[in-house]
């Protein structure tokens, strides 16, 4: 009996880190754009972030698991410095261009059809067999993304912004596969921190952060019909919608499968869309919105086709995307 609610207590934390990851990650976009509006540049703004979020995290890790498992890296180097490329400078470098040119609603769902290319990878190159649920959620998602995008009006979203969105989706398909591969031989604390340095690092040179208009942090800067310090927008996307993010994301994870964590990413869209209402007063159209929500529908159904017909690691089960945006 007492066994019995410990589990469900467990499941309920659980469920509450995600839920809280996903707000704390669907932030970043909104206040992201006010900090590049303000003058700072999309990879700046990146760089800021991710710089913040390692300077934050090396020492927490060494704190928390202490330089005995930071050696114990040495294996991995190759996977970690892909991740770090991909995973998270990519990944968030190209979604801040996107939502620096597109709303920040219509970029994040760009994003998140990365799990739709991870069905196509583990389809194609893979050569594993894909179960019919998939494929319909993924055409699914398709027709959403169609949808959102308005293909039959000759795509009147912003190019760059658009390739930037997919993009994104291809770094997050990559964070997928690559968590798949090291889940079991890496601590997701440790993943996160050495992913955030190596992002920082390969983003220094394209980010110029000696370029970066330092004045601008101490002043007050627009959000949307709303102001803010900028110093405060910084702040929040380094500790709040990074570090907070990554940590109870790691925290969900541990208390529910990947599955049911996965499933609730999906709110980090729905986060990020209202909260750029809120704060940007971005507005999407009816069928924009009815097309992202038939985005998200899709992916979760073919990520948990694939997730409850794969038990095994080397399967197709898609981890929880945390912190990719």
């Amino acid at each position: 009996m007492g066994g019995g609610n410990t589990a469900a207590r467990t499941k309920v934390w659980g469920l509450g880190f995600a839920i809280v990851s996903s707000i704390c990650f669907g932030a970043s976009g909104p206040f992201g754009k006010a900090l590049i509006n303000s003058g700072l540049g999309p990879l700046q703004a990146v760089w800021l972030r991710i710089f913040g979020a390692a300077l934050i995290l090396v020492p927490l890790v060494i704190v928390l698991r202490g330089t005995a498992r930071l050696r114990g890296l040495r294996p991995f180097l190759p996977q970690l410095v892909v991740y770090g490329v991909t995973g998270v400078a990519g990944c968030q470098a190209l979604y801040f261009i996107a939502a620096s040119r597109l709303p920040v609603g219509i970029a994040i769902l760009l994003e998140f059809t990365g799990p739709v290319l991870v069905l196509g990878w583990i389809r194609v190159v893979r050569r594993t067999p894909v179960p019919r649920t998939a494929a319909a959620g993924v055409a699914v998602a398709m027709v959403g993304l169609a949808c959102v995008v308005e293909v039959w009006s000759g795509l009147r979203l912003d190019a760059l912004g658009l390739l930037a969105g997919l993009g994104a989706a291809a770094c997050q398909a990559m964070y997928f596969l690559l968590v798949e591969r090291l889940t079991g031989d890496i601590d997701p604390l440790v993943m996160t921190t050495a992913g955030s340095v190596v992002g920082a690092v390969v983003l220094t040179i394209p980010a110029v952060p000696w370029s970066i208009p330092w004045h601008v942090l101490p002043t007050t800067v627009a959000v949307g019909t709303h102001a803010a310090p900028a110093w405060a927008l910084a702040l929040w996307i380094i500790v709040v919608s990074t570090v907070l993010a990554y940590l109870t994301g790691v925290a969900a994870v541990q208390r529910l499968s990947a599955p049911v964590a996965g499933a609730i990413c999906y709110t980090e869209a729905v986060a990020a869309t209202l909260i750029a209402w809120a704060a940007l007063g971005e507005r999407l159209s009816t069928l924009q919105l009815v097309g992202g929500s038939v985005v998200l529908v899709g992916a979760f159904i073919a990520q948990r086709a694939v997730s409850e017909r794969a038990p095994i690691a080397e399967t197709a089960e898609i981890p929880v995307p945390a912190a990719l945006s």
